[in-house]
């Protein structure tokens, strides 16, 4: 750049003109962005539409986003006769086309992160590749200072230290498709900044501080959109900050030239750009744009917001420094120094991912479902119902053996890790998307789903701790409600001698509500207690959800049957499940095995949870399709387990129940009420039509607003949803089946007393209406709310 321009002066027009574009740019990118973001974290609340997706959203909101700025920007790209200015309008219309053209990835899953990159990278080299042949051939990115070479590379480095320290690295191939996008989304910014901005701008230079001032904010707004089309859908946040933040250091990196050339260093920009972006495209879980499974004290959302600061706030102090020493870094004989300064930061960075770090590989699976399910149906007809749950498991494990056999063998022979079920025949493999696909060409293999697999944190999450100390002295509405106090009081029935199973994000087992109904309670956790995420070897509770809808089962004070006793699994210790982590706890609760036990050999069926309870639900971002549990939770109703499921919190949009296992026939599905048996707004509806039934669910509700129930610490609070409604249900059919322990297993019979005796429920003012509400059952509350008290009462007369 030239060190002396020739004065001239302040085109007020066009500065005013850019000032309002570059506003207009930055408003409009945030805004969409964060809108987008609200939108797909809760579709059925905002929308009210079931059947628009998460990724659909990103979509629209890029595509809104692109045409928002490339309509107003055209005009001043093409006839604004101010080079400097026009170079500026053109360089953020090329990053409005580039953010058009990555739009379809937004379309991609988040369970198929290696396809987003790769994706990325080829539309990525298609604009770098129009840029180059457009703006005139020669080299793609022009030679730089060694000085400034090695100035990028430290800066770089250095700005990548907190995802290093923080984050942690897909499987080798996210690896490479992360380095592969990352080099190519890089090389198209900085052809851009090049060829469109500084070239333009070396001929109309104010002077390296008003150009690097001004450069900055091009520079930044450039990248500020190009970043919003990078990454996965929901983290493109962090991208867009983090490369935002760059404008004002490559800028001064720019004047960093050594050789006394007019070049612009690109090379030096495009290793910059492609570390800054590489940083959070190897080491970000793609799962964290999922806000509901990352958000909370400890969890990734923390990390991921504490690494983009630290790089903004790097970046600005950085372009800081450099923006004075630029022009004395151009007379010093610096370049060994530098490169020395490179291998020192690349030294420590080494030492923190492999020291204070995550080193290693943590991919995502696939989940191999084959194609011969086994019938067990013959053991409804089995009066002896421990014989019958006996028999399930044989028969199922035996299948399992036999029908995996090659399967397992192919896997051992190539060293692939893997997990095999025998409640459904299938299995967790270790393997991304191209290992997926191979399986999927077996014969026997009926399809493959994604699993996708939360990336190691940091650092354990603390526990949730609840704000209240002190039980309730009285009944809760809630219990008064279902009439949960009046079977205690008048029928003397309150759940003695029926084991509840609870799968969920844990158990709290020291908690005064729930410690002497665990079956475990003498210390032998064997058989009790299951914690396939973090192998705890007693019942603890990280989130605070499960020990909530335990108490609404069991608790002394607090639930419906305070006698029954309990036996857990932990199956969403971070919120974000995957197919084999629910199918890990189904299967304990069926046959509880040892600690350190196989569940396809060591399994006892006979001690197996009666009643089980599932407030979660496995939707597509966990690679759920609306079949893919549909064998296990049949077996366990031939087994002579009862299911209940929470219909799901994407209200109030009709068929928005559509996820496993709250679709299925041959599971009770729970609705949510609220005290004035008015149903909750957040509550999910009916008809089904995920898998093409059209059924109607739910089948009851409950109550699931602001019930009041256990929390972690000893404490107590109250939480609103469906998973706070299906418990009820648990605990009535535990206290049923107390009461009456011929029903024991008899699912038909005891589903058919529930619906009888359910009691009408408010529902005249809803708004949107699905299917025929004054029909019985409807698609807002089933049959109607459960009414423990005629329930029992009913069951006791069958003896």
């Amino acid at each position: 750049m030239s060190s002396q321009p020739t004065q001239r002066t302040t085109d007020w027009l066009s500065l005013i003109v850019c000032v309002l574009v570059l506003c207009w740019i930055s408003g409009s990118t945030l805004g969409i962005q964060f809108i987008a973001f609200l939108l797909a974290a809760e579709p059925g609340a905002f929308l009210q539409r079931t059947d628009i997706t998460a990724p659909q959203i990103f979509f629209g909101a890029a595509v809104v986003q692109g045409l928002a700025l490339l309509i107003p920007l055209l005009p001043f790209a093409v006839w604004w006769r101010a080079v400097r200015y026009r170079a500026a309008f053109r360089a953020w219309l090329g990053a409005a086309v580039f953010a058009l053209l990555l739009a379809p990835t937004r379309l991609i899953p988040s369970t198929a992160p290696q396809f987003t990159m790769l994706l990325q990278m080829l539309l990525a080299l298609l604009f770098a590749v129009t840029v180059w042949l457009r703006t005139g051939r020669g080299h793609i990115l022009e030679c730089a200072a060694s000085n400034a070479l090695a100035v990028a590379l430290f800066c770089g480095i250095l700005l990548a230290l907190p995802w290093l320290a923080w984050g942690a690295l897909g499987s080798p191939f996210d690896v490479l498709s992360g380095i592969a996008a990352a080099l190519a989304i890089a090389c198209a910014a900085t052809l851009l900044s090049t060829r469109v901005w500084l070239r333009d701008m070396a001929h109309d230079s104010r002077g390296a501080g008003w150009d690097i001032a001004f450069g900055g904010f091009v520079v930044g707004a450039m990248l500020l959109v190009m970043g919003s089309a990078i990454g996965f859908n929901g983290t493109q946040v962090w991208f867009m900050l983090g490369l935002a933040a760059l404008g004002w250091l490559l800028m001064p990196l720019v004047q960093v030239n050594f050789q006394a050339t007019r070049g612009s260093n690109a090379r030096a920009l495009f290793a910059l750009v492609a570390l800054v972006t590489a940083a959070p495209m190897l080491f970000l879980d793609p799962k964290a744009g999922i806000l509901v499974a990352v958000i909370g004290s400890g969890e990734l959302l923390v990390y991921a917001f504490g690494a983009t600061a630290l790089i903004v706030l790097g970046a600005w102090l950085l372009g800081l420094i450099l923006s004075i020493l630029h022009k004395r870094l151009a007379t010093w004989q610096t370049a060994q120094f530098a490169w020395v300064s490179v291998g020192a930061v690349a030294l420590i960075g080494s030492f923190i991912y492999f020291i204070a770090g995550q080193p290693g590989f943590f991919g995502d699976q696939v989940f191999v479902i084959l194609k011969a399910q086994p019938d067990v149906s013959a053991a409804k007809n089995m009066a002896d119902y421990t014989a019958r749950r006996k028999f399930v498991y044989a028969t199922l494990t035996a299948h399992a053996a036999q029908s995996q056999s090659d399967l397992r063998a192919t896997l051992d022979g190539l060293h692939v890790a893997y997990t095999p079920y025998y409640l459904m025949n299938a299995l967790q493999v270790d393997a991304d998307g191209v290992g997926g696909w191979l399986l999927s060409r077996r014969d026997d293999v009926d399809r493959v789903l994604p699993a996708p697999v939360m990336r190691p944190l940091p650092a354990k999450p603390p526990m949730s701790q609840g704000a209240e100390t002190t039980a309730p002295t009285a009944p809760e509405w809630n219990l008064t409600m279902i009439g949960a106090d009046r079977v205690w009081n008048e029928l003397n029935v309150r759940g003695k001698g029926i084991l509840v199973g609870q799968s969920d994000s844990g158990v709290e087992g020291t908690h005064p509500e729930l410690s002497a109904q665990y079956r475990g309670r003498d210390g032998n956790n064997d058989y009790n207690w299951l914690d396939p995420w973090f192998h705890s070897t007693s019942p603890v509770d990280i989130g605070g959800h499960g020990t909530h809808t335990l108490g609404s089962i069991l608790g002394k004070h607090i639930g419906v049957a305070p006698d029954a006793e309990w036996i857990g699994c932990v199956n969403l210790a971070r919120n974000l499940g995957n197919p084999g982590l629910y199918l890990n706890c189904m299967q304990f609760l069926l046959a509880p095995f040892p600690q350190n036990g196989d569940a396809l050999r060591d399994g006892n069926p006979g001690i197996g949870a009666l009643v089980a309870n599932n407030s979660w639900g496995c939707p597509d971002i966990e690679g759920c399709d609306p079949n893919a549990l549909l064998p296990a939770v049949r077996a366990l109703r031939d087994a002579g387990v009862f299911v209940v499921a929470s219909a799901g919190n994407d209200g109030p949009g009709c068929s928005s129940i559509k996820d496993p296992l709250a679709l299925y026939d041959d599971v009770f599905s729970v609705g949510a009420i609220d005290r004035a048996k008015r149903m909750a707004d957040f509550s999910s509806r009916g008809p089904v039509t995920a898998d093409g039934s059209g059924r109607i669910k739910p089948d009851i509700a409950a109550p699931g607003v602001r019930v009041y129930s256990a929390l972690p610490g000893g404490a107590y609070g109250a939480n609103s949803g469906t998973s706070m409604a299906g418990p009820h249900v648990v605990g009535v059919v535990a206290l049923m089946w107390s009461a009456n322990p011929q029903l024991i297993g008899d699912i038909d019979r005891t589903e058919q007393i529930l619906r009888e005796t359910a009691q009408p429920a408010n529902i005249a003012t809803e708004k949107i209406v699905c299917g025929d509400p004054n029909a019985k059952p409807n698609d807002f509350v089933g049959y109607g709310i459960v009414d423990a008290y005629a329930a029992v009462k009913r069951a006791l007369a069958e003896k």
